[in-house]
């Protein structure tokens, strides 16, 4: 009998954690690549597995695929590691015990950290290692992402007709993180051939259980559980896991209720834990009919911060629109720069936008200095989020808090490292980059969190992602853009450009995008700020004709920034036959430089549009 005709007739136990016996056992390493250099101990772990009743012996080889083994520097040893770990099991599973083949998930929050054809490379390599030793089963687990587990699947499901288990993870009960439920996601799993659907890891019993309430049988295929010993427990620097194997013996009992033909365990579990299951449900005659509880779907209600102004990127569709930066102040005094917002919105700038402590040099926060303009001048502000100074958590909570205070516009960017700001040694987090910031911002414009779970109500955040044109390849760029608008970004503000051929230059590689826009202008001040942007800011290159302009202004601080606004007006016309949005960047809080920009760019709109008035009236005449 094989291991998908015994699972029709009875209730099988699988095995439980292999990391965390190897872990006590004092092995804090890559536990797959012990498959050829501690190949005893795995083998004793896996026969502690079967003495404590366990059908179906998973091999170790969760990560022992090219991408995982090259943070070791073992990526070559992939044969060399997948065979002596199913040859381990195997060896093991000397009393008729399944032995499937492992995969693990590779993706976790960060999708953009490696592509599907990277993934599709690494998994069929490692697949074929595992059925070349004729396994079983597959056994696909940990996976968080939905679009790579049905990736993979039907890359396994067409090289082979061995059983597959696939197994997904959630972050909360009964919802994947991008928002799909747990039924709907195995549903589509044993559409696509899975034999064994069910979750893994992250969640205890109490969270695994509910999440099955609410999963109707399968009609080809049959369901899974394997749940972590509990939640984890923070001790003396490791995580541990408490929970009594008498608790999981009784979780056991209700994972079988709800259909669980396959129960195993996950993180913190042990021969213990699996003993109990075993002497719980080994063997039972699995339910064949199961009642699903009454659920009333919850609509997700439309954001209550709701502002009728439209967007100002909405309006650089069809006409004019201008954004200005002002940075929050390096220092705790504020009046220069609510000065400046004040000035610029009576200006009419359409938004003021405020870094996220730019070139990683600290600021007051510009979240309290956003929500202080909105609330005294009426301004829509543009708040620069970036990944490097918060996790996942703190991203989450900072949106939220953003959309509570009726903030709506946004730049995701990744930052600027800390190792070039005012504190070199501070850590930069980076859990996200910007595409992935920008991907969970638009999940939470239909309500969901980064987790998966509902919000209870849904933000209306427009989302703008920045565009670097300063770069030696510009297509590559483009493709960054590109890139971001499959993501999700609704518009582009562009780092500051120095020269009007370079402006003609990003028009023509840019005018195939429908999103709009903004490109940046920043006047200059000096020479020696002229210098320094073009030698030291990352991202900023000054053409020689604007660096000489500047020299010859010399020491003159008002010759040098009047040549600093001719050469800002000048980029500005060029500018204006070509893009709808105009960026402008405040240097040092001298807001009165981007006041008198933002007057001429309403003098040279007005000046275009009774041109092309008079051009259409002299048209309709002739």
């Amino acid at each position: 009998m094989n291991l998908r005709e015994s699972l029709q007739r009875q209730t099988l136990i699988g095995d439980g954690a292999m990391g965390t016996l190897l872990y006590s056992y004092g092995v804090d390493r890559c536990f797959e690549e012990l498959n050829l250099s501690h190949s005893e101990e795995v083998l004793n772990v896996h026969r502690a597995y079967v003495n404590a009743g366990a059908d179906v012996i998973q091999t170790n080889t969760y990560g022992a695929n090219y991408i995982k083994l090259a943070r070791y520097d073992l990526q070559d040893q992939v044969k060399e590691i997948n065979t002596a770990a199913v040859r381990l099991a195997k060896k093991a599973a000397d009393s008729g015990q399944y032995v499937v083949g492992t995969i693990g998930g590779v993706r976790g929050a960060k999708k953009q950290a490696i592509s599907l054809e990277e993934i599709k490379r690494s998994f069929r390599e490692q697949l074929y290692c595992l059925l070349f030793e004729e396994v079983d089963g597959l056994l696909l687990e940990t996976y968080y992402d939905l679009e790579e587990l049905s990736t993979v699947l039907k890359i396994a499901r067409k090289e082979t007709s061995l059983p597959i288990i696939t197994q997904v993870s959630m972050h909360e009960a009964g919802v994947l993180q991008d928002g799909t439920s747990l039924p709907d996601a195995l549903k589509q799993l044993e559409q696509l051939g899975a034999d064994v659907v069910g979750v893994n890891c992250r969640l205890g019993p109490y969270h695994t259980i509910q999440s099955l309430e609410e999963v109707p049988l399968p009609e080809h295929a049959v369901l899974s559980a394997y749940p972590n010993a509990s939640l984890p427990a923070y001790q003396d620097g490791r995580l541990v896991y408490p929970t009594d194997p008498t608790y999981f013996q009784k979780s056991a009992q209700s994972l079988y209720e709800q259909g669980a033909r396959l129960i195993g365990g996950c993180c913190g579990t042990t021969p213990e834990h699996i003993e109990a299951i075993t002497a719980r449900v080994k063997g039972k005659q699995p339910i064949e009919e199961k009642i699903l509880p009454f659920k009333e779907k919850t609509k997700v209600k439309e954001s209550e911060n709701k502002d009728d102004r439209p967007h100002p990127h909405e309006k650089a569709r069809n006409g004019r629109s201008i954004i200005v930066e002002l940075d929050p102040p390096k220092k705790l005094k504020t009046e220069r720069f609510f000065q400046g917002a004040s000035a610029l919105q009576e200006a009419g700038v359409d938004s003021v936008t405020l870094a996220d402590n730019s070139l990683a040099s600290p600021r007051i926060s510009n979240t309290a200095m956003a929500s202080l303009i909105k609330e005294k001048y009426d301004i829509d502000p543009l708040v620069h989020i970036a990944c490097r100074d918060r996790n996942l958590l703190g991203l989450q909570s900072h949106l939220m808090g953003l959309h509570t205070l009726g903030i709506r516009q946004l730049l995701a960017v990744t930052g600027d490292p800390t190792k070039i700001g005012d504190f070199p040694g501070a850590t930069s987090v980076y859990d996200l980059n910007s595409f992935d910031l920008i991907h969970y911002i638009k999940q939470m414009n239909k309500g969901i969190s980064f987790s998966g779970k509902s919000l209870g109500e849904s933000t209306s955040f427009s989302v703008a992602a920045a565009f670097n044109p300063n770069v030696r390849n510009l297509n590559r760029a483009v493709g960054r853009l590109e890139k971001k608008i499959k993501y999700g970004a609704d518009y582009f503000i562009s780092q500051p450009v120095f020269n009007e051929e370079q402006i003609i230059e990003v028009y023509e590689a840019t005018k195939h995008i429908d999103a709009p826009i903004y490109i940046g202008i920043m006047p200059l001040i000096t020479a020696r700020n002229a210098e320094f942007l073009h030698n030291e800011v990352p991202g900023i290159t000054l053409a020689p004709d604007v660096l000489e302009k500047m020299e010859l202004a010399g020491t003159d601080k008002a010759k040098a920034q009047t040549e600093g606004l001719s050469i800002a007006k000048s980029l500005i016309d060029t500018a204006l036959d070509l893009f709808n949005g105009i960026y402008l960047i405040t240097p040092f809080l001298r807001y009165e430089m981007t006041v008198e920009l933002t007057n001429y760019i309403q003098e040279q709109t007005a000046k275009q549009q009774s041109l092309k008035r008079l051009t259409h009236s002299q048209q309709a005449q002739a």
